[in-house]
């Protein structure tokens, strides 16, 4: 059984950084695309950003140039680097392991 495990969320100030991370457990999973996703109040769930075991990543529009995902195929480990935060990234962000596991989600709320 996967398990994904999410840490790294929290309280940013505009124009503050926060570095996700999510640990996954079970096996043969290193090959599996890794993603995050991100449900904000009152709004559906979005794709921030996913990526390949061989490292190809791909991003929503608006989170361009600002987060960086990266992944530990060793550790079983994929990150999200969310710079340049603004009031409108606050949401729950949630890891995902294709083909249909998900994390419990982390808070992330940006806000002076």
């Amino acid at each position: 059984q996967v398990q994904l495990v999410e840490s790294g969320g929290g309280l940013v100030q505009p124009g503050g950084s926060l570095r996700l991370s999510c640990a996954a457990s079970g096996s043969r999973i290193r090959f599996n695309v890794m993603a995050w996703y991100r449900r904000a109040p009152g709004k559906q769930r979005e794709l921030v950003a996913a990526i390949t075991s061989g490292g190809s990543a791909n991003y929503a529009d608006s989170m361009k140039g600002r987060f960086t995902i990266s992944r530990d195929n060793a550790n079983n480990t994929v990150f999200l680097q969310m710079n340049s935060l603004k009031p409108e990234d606050t949401a729950v962000y949630y890891c995902f392991l294709a083909p249909n596991n998900w994390g419990q989600g982390t808070q992330v709320t940006v806000s002076s």
